[in-house]
């Protein structure tokens, strides 16, 4: 081989060296970078909270054409305090077997108590208390004095820990425009007995009618759901508004009493709606979930429960 062949071929080898070696420093660091691979996804960090709330990671329903739940409250209620807001009350136990009255602040960020609250379903606030086998349910609508204290009418307790909640919207502050969920817990002293929770079904009775439900969800991620309300075995078309819709669906979490709002997707049209309405679901926790839907006939107001199996 002569020397002219020799340089050449050396030239060749560290050509190609040189090559390799920066071919392997551009995967290495294509490797270690999360946002070059794929733009926008981020598989190395966990989710955010609001996208881990939506069900859908890295997915903003807003975005969405024709999906506008930016009223739908987030997180699941069992905190007394969010970001900077909370549910103040001096009530730790409320009496047995009679009504009474439970008085509560919603306080600011700055401490002081809110007296400015957007209205929602028609109203500025909305209160549950339901009792830790998920029995009692009662929705209320309280009243609220000029110095931001709030009293909810409460029909006679049964003896057991209830907790109390309160749904929300402030008008003004830091807060303005944003959906809280906040809940306390109260004692109802006496002989507490838990009864079972009924099995899950696809429909129950309340007040003669049929509440039927129809809808697979899968825990943490948003899906209809269709409920169809019978009488007689017939169709049920006399549906009055109640709070702005024709019927109301809110859901409790089996242990430890997780809450959501179901939200209704069929508007109000006339004084009379039926049989068939629409929800937009999300339950964040798989397992059973106790539905109560309200619904208006004849001036009378129905609560029909029924339990719901999350997968």
């Amino acid at each position: 081989m002569s020397v002219f062949s020799r340089i050449s071929s050396r030239r060749r080898t560290v050509a190609a060296a040189s090559v390799t070696a920066a071919l392997a420093l551009a995967l290495a660091a294509c490797g270690s970078s999360k946002d070059s691979s794929m733009p926008g996804m981020d598989h190395g960090s966990p989710a955010s909270a609001s996208s881990s709330e939506s069900g859908m990671p890295g997915m903003d329903h807003g975005s969405m054409p024709g999906m506008d739940h930016g009223s739908m409250a987030k997180g699941d209620g069992l905190s007394d305090t969010k970001d900077g807001y909370r549910l103040v009350s001096d009530a730790k136990e409320l009496p047995a077997g009679k009504a009474t009255a439970y008085k509560f602040t919603i306080t600011g960020p700055d401490d002081k108590p809110v007296t400015g609250f957007a209205v929602d379903q028609t109203k500025r606030m909305h209160f549950y208390a339901v009792r830790s086998d998920l029995t009692g349910f009662q929705h209320i609508h309280p009243t609220m004095a000029d110095d931001g204290t709030w009293t909810a009418d409460l029909t006679a307790l049964e003896p057991g820990s209830w907790r109390t909640y309160t749904s929300f919207t402030p008008d003004s502050g830091p807060g303005k425009g944003k959906d809280f969920v906040l809940s306390r817990t109260v004692t109802v002293p006496g002989d507490a007995k838990d009864t079972p929770l009924p099995a899950a079904a696809a429909s129950t009775e309340a007040d003669g009618y049929t509440v039927a439900v129809k809808g697979e969800l899968k825990a943490g991620m948003a899906g209809p759901m269709t409920v169809s309300i019978s009488k007689d075995g017939k169709p049920v078309t006399d549906l009055q508004p109640y709070l702005d819709t024709y019927a109301h669906l809110t859901a409790f979490h089996e242990g430890d009493q997780a809450f959501a709002h179901l939200h209704p997707e069929t508007k109000v049209n006339g004084d009379k709606g039926g049989p068939d309405l629409s929800f937009h679901a999300q339950l964040d926790k798989p397992g059973n979930w106790r539905l109560f839907l309200q619904f208006q006939t004849g001036g009378k107001l129905h609560t029909a429960a029924l339990t719901l199996r999350v997968g």
